[in-house]
């Protein structure tokens, strides 16, 4: 009997192995990974904005609607629950990352209005800030890209033979990606309006 089983076992095993349960568990695990980086780097930009918001706020006259925007956009993205589940459900996917382009597009105004602050401009600690926020954007950046790629392979695998049965049977679906039309609209420069200035 306890032959039977290991028997069983075995062939089983060459089974799953043969029709790229193995394989799909890795690219899994790499979707996974890929995206906690993700959620990281949009974390460290999170967490940066207070302290940008602070340092604005300190310029008397500074446009209070930009930083509203900021502040809100924020919020509306670090009011969504982040989890490594988000990356199976695309409408709770896209969710997320149009929040996420929202901050991406408050703090890309907030920047081009700091353009017309000297003091702001002039000031060592904001300078720091913005130094770090351009350096986590790059790493989102890099985070996103790997994210893409690792997605791309993921769903390519699964549509192949045998793994596409393979997939049928233990539930697993392609994985949602960035739009790429959402992404190119909320990544679109501002519109800086300078009143009556002449050039």
């Amino acid at each position: 009997m306890n032959s039977l089983r290991v028997l069983f076992t075995v062939v089983l095993a060459s089974l799953l192995g043969g029709c790229g349960y193995n394989a799909i568990q890795q690219k899994d695990e790499a979707v996974k990974s890929a995206w906690a980086e993700v959620l990281s780097q949009y974390q460290r930009r999170a967490d940066l904005i207070p302290n940008i918001v602070s340092t604005v706020k300190g310029e008397v006259d500074f446009e209070k609607s930009t930083l509203e925007a900021v502040v809100n956009a924020r919020a509306r993205a670090t009011a969504i629950q982040a989890t490594p589940e988000l990356i199976n459900n695309p409408e709770a996917f896209a969710k997320f990352t149009q929040a996420q382009g929202e901050v991406s597009s408050a703090l890309s105004r907030l920047l081009v209005t700091v353009e017309n602050y000297p003091n702001l401009k002039a000031n060592a600690a904001f300078q720091d800030l913005r130094s770090q926020l351009e350096g986590t954007e790059n790493r989102i950046g890099i985070a996103r890209n790997r994210y893409i790629k690792s997605v791309e392979d993921f769903n390519a695998f699964i549509r192949q033979l045998p793994q596409n049965l393979t997939a049928m049977v233990f539930g697993y679906k392609p994985k949602p990606q960035f739009a790429v039309e959402n992404e190119a609209a909320i990544s679109k420069p501002p519109t800086v309006d300078f009143g009556t200035q002449k050039k």
